[in-house]
């Protein structure tokens, strides 16, 4: 997702402009979405991990909190929170909260602040405030033109490099 891209609006193709709007607002809803999904199964995760770390420490004290060490809720707490699968899976569920959170402001930003301002700029040109173009454009051939740009980028960027020795 290139958001500083999907934000720029083209004031000399406002029809293709609002044309797109509805899908590009779907596209970073649905990336919220996934990111939303991801989040929940760290949190899962972390969860999951926790509760067999206790497990265990609650089976067998002496070899995960020591020697003569009860498996008092402190002590089994510090166990599991100190543990690298632990901090490995909280690792994971900070990058995904992250994630979630520039997805949400992304989303918010194309569904609403870039609709808004088509919406002004389609009233700035029937105020007749930009000139318009000298012939008039084709959209269906406006609009695969910079489909076919689209997908040449994302073609472009799946290419590998080759491996330097």
């Amino acid at each position: 997702m290139n958001y500083e891209q999907d934000m720029y609006i083209d004031e000399n193709a406002l029809d293709y402009e609002i044309l797109e709007q509805p899908s590009l607002a779907l596209k970073y809803g649905k990336h919220w979405a996934e990111c939303q999904e991801k989040l929940a199964r760290a949190e899962e995760k972390i969860k999951v991990i926790r509760a067999e770390l206790i497990q265990e420490a609650n089976e067998d004290p002496d070899d995960c909190l020591g020697e003569g060490v009860k498996a008092t809720a402190p002590n089994v707490e510090a166990f599991y929170r100190t543990h690298k699968r632990h901090k490995a899976a909280k690792d994971v569920w900070i990058t995904a909260q992250y994630e979630c959170n520039m997805a949400e402001v992304a989303k918010w930003e194309i569904s609403n602040s870039r609709k808004q301002s088509l919406e002004q700029l389609v009233k700035l040109h029937g105020q007749q405030y930009f000139s318009g173009p000298s012939i008039p454009h084709n959209l269906s051939e406006l609009r695969e033109q910079k489909q076919d740009a689209a997908a040449h980028r994302i073609g472009s960027k799946l290419k590998r490099k080759p491996k330097e020795n």
